[in-house]
């Protein structure tokens, strides 16, 4: 059980670390230029989705560092929760924009979100 939540756990803080820094350095109408799956850039204003790339990065930090140091294991959880929030906004913005494609894909990551938090309580 151990080597899957260790395997997830690296996937999707690899996955949220980099989604995050990329809405942290490109500007909106850059992200928003990658297609359907990133126009809900256009519902927030620029510091919201700079904020929120903030947030992914924090929690990608927060699943893998603590549990590697030794330092307040019982963070991951925590950062875990924290991003299976993010998830929650998101797969309700894609439902008020119906784009119920995407909110499978934001579902799956919500799943495994869980699956981490679950396992490291």
């Amino acid at each position: 059980m151990n080597i899957a939540l260790w395997t997830v756990t690296g996937l999707l803080a690899t996955a949220y670390f980099l989604g995050g820094s990329l809405k942290l350095i490109m500007p909106k109408e850059k992200i928003a230029a990658f297609g359907h799956s990133s126009a809900w850039v256009e519902d927030f204003p620029a510091a919201g989705v700079k904020a929120i790339g903030a947030l992914e990065m924090l929690g990608a930090l927060g699943m893998v560092l603590p549990a590697v140091l030794d330092i307040a294991p019982g963070l991951v959880p925590v950062a875990a929760t924290g991003l299976a929030l993010i998830m929650v906004g998101a797969a309700a913005l894609r439902l008020r924009r119906r784009e119920f494609v995407v909110m499978g894909v934001d579902l799956v990551y919500l799943a495994l979100i869980v699956f981490v938090a679950w396992g490291r309580y």
